[in-house]
């Protein structure tokens, strides 16, 4: 059993956040719904809760009004091993939000996200400080993070 798991509080878009989130990663699904009943907040038989899993990490969201919205302060950072992984999530995921600098996106639901290649930790941590500098001065120039010239950078 997973011991901490991620909780996010939508407005009402709990369960079409989770179904886009379940399509863009494998071993993903949605493992159960609530409804709401007479005496909840929203209306009866509303979903006001969407439990998920995302490459077999579980969350839950909830439709707990526009009380609270996201901030950048919480991210999903994601770990992807190739370039194609990385320009399939960047667009899919900032499609109807917002494309920002070194890998971070919001989607359309105002969640932040992190699309960062695995090979930018690998680059990052040479024991070099000049090629580990060149890789941290060409990412800070990028929106979506582009191995290719990562690996350039780290060659300079």
């Amino acid at each position: 059993m997973q011991k901490i798991t991620t909780f996010l509080w939508f407005d009402n878009q709990a369960e079409e956040a989770a179904k886009f989130y379940t399509s863009l990663f494998g071993n993903s699904k949605i493992t159960g719904l609530s409804r709401f009943g007479e005496a909840g907040p929203g209306p009866k038989g509303a979903v006001m809760v969407v439990n998920f899993e995302l490459e077999g990490q579980k969350f839950i969201a909830l439709n707990g009004g526009p009380v609270f919205t996201f901030t950048p302060a919480i991210s999903l950072f994601v770990n992807c091993e190739t370039q194609e992984e990385v320009d399939e999530l960047w667009e899919k995921l900032s499609t109807g939000g917002e494309k920002s600098r070194c890998g971070w996106l919001k989607d359309k639901y105002g969640l932040s996200w992190q699309i960062i290649p695995t090979a930018l930790g690998r680059l990052m941590a040479d024991p070099d400080p000049r090629k580990s500098s060149q890789v941290m001065k060409a990412m800070l120039q990028m929106d979506k993070i582009d191995i290719k010239r990562l690996e350039e950078a780290y060659r300079e």
